[in-house]
């Protein structure tokens, strides 16, 4: 099966009951422990993550899940895979703030063809593909671009210096804790540019493909169409976005 419509209906099904959960999910699922990456996770992080994979496991057989608490870290990616973040914005989710998400796409040769995003505390679901419709239009210029960072905690040297740039230049900055959503806003409108640091493919593939889909500009480090190994993800209009490269590259 590679039809993208039948697999965005596997994609929202397994979200949708996953993400049912977890907004309903007590205290006990929400204590965050860290791993030896230094990131946290929580048990619920583990659970969202068996309960997507069951369903898409039950569906596409054929096709591997490659989730963030199960993969093994560095590995390629399959040619076509399912990439799965059960909650992005653990820190977010482990503190009751409701900026968190589950993030999941289709990936095909390194390039996202369907996605789906879903912050469950905010009862809000994105989708591609689809037909989005009344998509605000995002800044062409820096000095009146709202821009969302994320992955900043890992940022030093060079790339410490590209954020305190960004800082001074853009017209405002916005810290949400979660790339998924960062990606989403910037598909959406209500950000118009967005840096992502050390990004890994979980965290932004299905925001990509919502970015793609609308429009926008997904740039990598150099100024080249963004992929999975690229250090550092750069989306907005097309200005703004090669600006933001041109920035990390002058990091």
């Amino acid at each position: 099966m590679t039809d993208p419509r039948e697999l965005l209906t596997i994609a929202e099904a397994a979200v949708g009951e996953a993400a049912a959960w977890s907004a309903t999910a007590g205290r006990t699922w929400s204590t965050a422990r860290y791993k030896a990456s230094g990131e946290e996770v929580t048990a619920a992080d583990i659970e969202v993550e068996s309960r997507v994979t069951r369903v898409l496991a039950a569906w596409t057989p054929r096709i591997p899940v490659v989730g963030e608490e199960s993969s093994a870290p560095g590995a390629s990616l399959p040619a076509r895979c399912w990439v799965l973040d059960p909650i992005d914005g653990t820190m977010n989710f482990a503190r009751g703030a409701p900026m968190y998400a589950v993030s999941l796409a289709y990936v095909q040769d390194g390039v996202p063809l369907v996605g789906v995003v879903e912050a469950p505390a905010l009862g809000r679901r994105w989708t591609t593909p689809g037909r989005p419709e009344n998509v605000r239009p995002v800044a062409e210029d820096m000095n009146r671009a709202v821009v969302g960072l994320s992955g900043t905690g890992a940022a030093r040297g060079g790339a410490r210096r590209v954020l305190d740039r960004v800082q001074d230049e853009a017209y405002r900055v916005r810290m949400q804790g979660s790339m998924a959503l960062d990606l989403v806003g910037v598909a959406e409108g209500w950000l118009d540019a967005c840096m992502c640091i050390a990004p890994k493919p979980w965290d932004v593939a299905a925001g990509v493909a919502l970015c793609r889909e609308r429009g926008r500009s997904v740039l990598g480090a150099g100024g080249r169409a963004f992929s999975f190994d690229s250090p550092v993800l750069l989306a907005g209009s097309p200005a703004t976005a090669r600006w933001l490269a041109g920035l990390w590259g002058g990091g």
